[in-house]
């Protein structure tokens, strides 16, 4: 595994799920709007916020006339490759059976996605030969 990137907050991640899904830099009423509403939050809880991530390197900050815009310095892909690795480390021991099998005993995939998961495995080994 790479880098180990660390795990946002909520809060936090909420923010960076925004930026990564607009797909271009943003500023603090964009975030406001898609974020601020959903927690109640005012324009200086969302600006801590975007401080934090900036100061942790989520976020670069570019100052465009009166506003500040942000933008992802941390690949969204990069993020879930690196939190999933955590989580599976920490709750599965790294085992990929026992992951699959809590959450096929947990009703959370069918058989039709066993299935799937099956297909995918398949072919992801045969791209490996």
């Amino acid at each position: 595994m790479g880098e180990i990137i660390k795990r946002l907050p909520d809060a936090e991640l909420e923010v960076m799920l925004a930026v990564w899904e607009a797909g271009r830099a943003v500023n603090s009423q964009y975030l406001l709007e898609r974020v601020g509403r959903q927690r109640s939050w005012q324009r200086g809880t969302l600006l801590t916020v975007l401080a934090r991530l900036t100061e942790k390197g989520f976020l670069a900050c570019e100052k465009q006339y009166r506003n500040n815009q942000y933008s992802a310095r941390i690949d969204r892909e990069a993020y879930r490759q690196s939190e999933g690795w955590a989580m599976f480390e920490k709750l599965y021991g790294s085992s990929f059976e026992t992951l699959v099998a809590s959450l096929y005993r947990g009703r959370v995939i069918s058989k039709e996605d066993l299935s799937k998961l099956r297909a995918f495995l398949e072919s992801a080994e045969e791209a490996e030969t």
